[in-house]
């Protein structure tokens, strides 16, 4: 059943009703999709910003400095910081979010912390359906952090309409091994901790790189904040970058297209998991488990398993 008092208290932006309906779509029951279902007529009016790069470049600074500076402009902000970790152990992960504390009791801003759930990209799906709450919940910005974990973490461009990557000046040795994955997905760079040595080294190095990048004159060129986040230098300047990215995309007609490759994404996303799932009954398991001993002495090509059970999967629907 749905709660629809939940979901009018949400659309009202209240904070308990916000923090359960989060919980609700986090858990892998049939009320979750039910709920988003409810709920996504009021989706689509949040800026989404993704903040991303190496362990250790920032990133919570910086989320928290660009928060407190929004906040300033009456604007409701919606954080969801992903870990690998559960966010219920703790953990040393987790260290870095105390900076946020300050922002803890400001009604105007709420903060999740959520694991990865195992996710190589570096951004739980589920982060993607808290996103969605915290926007029928009325929040003008939804900042996903994501865990720093290198060239796998890709996801997050295909969930954010700008999507930040932080480095820092020692980040320059490792530039060139970045560039097919974090390189390609950043909509801008943050150079933080700017003040420390290198740190011209790490632009130059950067501007190389992207003079690599195929591009025509019409198309967006990733630009290069400088910033010292914890000294608050260089916020503004990448708030002002967030608004240039967000009106061209509004300008080039690439906003409503961006979110519609997303959207057809995460439409195969979620129907290849209700197949997964439906297709790994106990029925499934039990010719796969009868018939391991086949393709273990060669008698059978795991191939031909696997044929057998799509067949017999279809036959069963």
């Amino acid at each position: 059943m749905i709660d629809n008092d939940l979901i009018q208290s949400l659309l009202k932006n209240e904070r308990k009703a916000v923090a359960k309906s989060i919980s609700i779509v986090e858990s892998n029951d049939p009320a979750s999709s039910e709920f988003l279902k409810n709920i996504y007529s009021s989706v689509g009016n949040a800026y989404r910003i993704g903040i991303t790069g190496p362990p250790g470049a920032g990133k919570s600074t910086i989320t928290n400095q660009l928060t407190k500076l929004y906040r300033v402009q009456n604007k409701k902000i919606g954080i969801i910081a992903v870990d690998p970790t559960s966010p219920f152990t703790g953990g040393a992960l987790l260290g870095d979010r105390i900076r946020m504390n300050e922002l803890a009791n400001d009604n105007g801003v709420f903060i999740r912390s959520m694991a990865t759930r195992g996710s190589l990209g570096g951004l739980s799906k589920k982060a993607i359906d808290a996103a969605d709450v915290l926007d029928a919940g009325g929040y003008d910005y939804i900042i996903m952090e994501t865990v720093g974990v290198g060239q796998s973490e890709l996801d997050i461009a295909q969930a954010a309409d700008t999507t930040i990557v932080v480095l820092v000046p020692e980040s320059g040795d490792t530039v060139q091994a970045m560039k097919a994955g974090l390189m390609e997905i950043a909509d801008f760079f943050v150079l933080n901790k700017s003040d420390r040595p290198a740190a011209q080294q790490a632009v130059t190095a950067l501007k190389t790189i992207l003079t690599m990048r195929d591009h025509d004159v019409n198309s967006w060129t990733p630009n290069i904040i400088k910033s010292i986040a914890i000294e608050n230098s260089g916020i503004k300047e990448i708030a002002n970058e967030i608004n240039r990215h967000h009106n061209y995309l509004i300008k080039s007609s690439n906003f409503i297209k961006r979110r519609e490759n997303q959207i057809k994404r995460r439409i195969k996303e979620i129907v290849e998991e209700k197949i997964r799932r439906e297709l790994w009954g106990e029925r499934s398991e039990k010719s796969l488990n009868s018939s391991l001993e086949k393709v273990v002495v060669g008698n059978l090509s795991p191939y031909h398993i696997a044929e057998n059970i799509i067949e017999d999967f279809k036959k069963n629907l």
